[in-house]
């Protein structure tokens, strides 16, 4: 049986997972999964097939289901074959870190983190902590050249204070610390996280008296946390070549103003500004080297993240954003490490700027589609009156049209801030890291 095209990964996933409440250990998840996977493509169709075992037998099994899973898709009906376009990479990516830190000296940071917040922090009623580590070894071959080693390694710590609003209804505020590498290369110290959890404490005392936002399309000043997510769920979904190919509303708007000169928009593959990203990919699990994507330039929208297939289809070139999260996963176009790229102003002058408006600071939950539509869910915000900080705000919403709040932005922050705690979900999760500098727009908020 003849294929155009094969490709066989070997996929190691790591996770662990240790959890505090009030002190007392309530979780320690460690698990591995191992496998290998065959990806084929016949006829114009993709089969796939995986198994739990990395043997030669288990090779040459999952490699004949993928062609006979490519060869019944056929039975759909005829399909035009796609001459897969892209280079090939031969390489090897180096290990991060100093390895794992061990469980005890991670349930110790997280007994001293605890300790320490129910001593300094008066009226706190309760804490959650947890620390994570991730490390995806992959191997990949195919017959039409390419044979690379790829990795994914990130760790995080997460902080949750808790304590009561003036109506004795819990409030609660996260603060989080994740980077490149282990659990021994992340700086979640005591010294490094006092200083974000002494302002931790002082936000949960203002909601205690927070009012309520007004409700309906108001000035606001994103922080980097929510101009990151913008960036990600609202305008970075919607420029993945397979949801264009599936009707997203970008389909039609290459080379169209999409927001302010004020704004571009990059996913980058694995460095910017000289400086190794949260989640470097050097190369794809289709085996493609990886290279930044401009979505959008000084406004304009320019150009799409693609696999090769997408790339094929729309007869442009691939940009390594085929990935796949699990062993038994195959490849999707994903982003990587997707920023709105800084600008020029000061969180300060765009604060100074605002006569009435919010500041709005933490996320919690967001939602978008591929009409760039979205809702989040916002944390932590202040009004902003006369161009100063005032009350804090209780939990709301903020949501919109992304390309409606884009082509209001009019202050672009200097200062880029990145993250890698959480997972992006579209049909598997994926690790993805997010980034931004603040921004001042017009968006919706949900109130009275």
């Amino acid at each position: 049986m003849n294929t155009a095209y094969l490709e066989t990964r070997r996929h190691e996933l790591r996770k662990s997972r240790l959890s505090m409440v009030d002190g007392n250990l309530n979780g320690n998840l460690r698990t591995v999964q191992c496998g290998i996977s065959a990806r084929a493509y016949h006829d114009g169709y993709w089969g796939f097939a995986s198994a739990p075992r990395d043997d030669e037998a288990s090779v040459n099994q999952v490699q004949r289901e993928a062609r006979a899973n490519a060869v019944a898709m056929g039975s759909f009906g005829s399909r035009r074959m796609q001459a897969l376009p892209g280079d090939r990479e031969v390489g090897r990516q180096a290990a991060h870190g100093r390895g794992e830190l061990p469980a005890l000296q991670t349930i110790a940071r997280l007994a001293e983190l605890h300790a320490h917040c129910m001593k300094s922090y008066a009226g706190l009623r309760s804490t959650r902590l947890m620390a994570t580590d991730e490390h995806h070894l992959k191997q990949l071959e195919s017959a039409d050249g390419s044979r690379s080693l790829a990795r994914i390694q990130r760790a995080a710590a997460y902080v949750t204070l808790v304590t009561e609003g003036a109506d004795g209804a819990p409030l609660e505020l996260t603060e989080i610390v994740s980077g490149i590498g282990s659990l021994a290369d992340l700086d979640w110290s005591l010294a490094a996280f006092r200083p974000k959890l002494d302002a931790l404490y002082e936000h949960l005392r203002a909601k205690r008296q927070a009012v309520a936002a007004r409700g309906g399309q108001q000035r606001v000043v994103m922080a980097p946390e929510l101009a990151g997510i913008l960036a990600h769920e609202a305008m970075g979904h919607p420029c993945e070549a397979d949801s264009v190919l599936g009707g997203a509303v970008t389909g039609n708007l290459v080379g169209r103003p999409v927001a302010s000169e004020l704004v571009s928009m990059a996913d980058l593959a694995h460095h910017f500004e000289g400086r190794e990203l949260l989640c470097p990919v050097y190369v794809d699990d289709e085996g493609t080297p990886a290279r930044d994507v401009t979505m959008i330039e000084r406004g304009v929208l320019r150009e799409f993240m693609h696999s090769r297939e997408t790339a094929a289809r729309m007869g442009l070139a691939p940009t390594g954003n085929a990935r796949a999260y699990a062993p038994d996963d195959e490849p999707l176009v994903r982003m990587r490490n997707t920023a709105i790229l800084p600008g020029s102003s000061t969180m300060q002058q765009m604060i100074e700027g605002v006569d009435e408006g919010y500041l709005l600071l933490k996320t919690g939950n967001g939602q978008a589609d591929a009409t760039t539509e979205f809702m989040f869910g916002v944390d932590l915000a202040y009004e902003i009156r006369g161009g100063k900080v005032g009350r804090a705000v209780r939990d709301t919403t903020v949501s919109g049209s992304a390309l409606k709040v884009l082509q209001s932005v009019d202050a672009v922050g200097r200062e880029i801030e990145w993250s890698c705690n959480g997972y992006c979900g579209k049909k598997q999760p994926m690790v993805v890291s997010v980034g931004g500098p603040a921004l001042r727009a017009l968006a919706h908020l949900g109130g009275e």
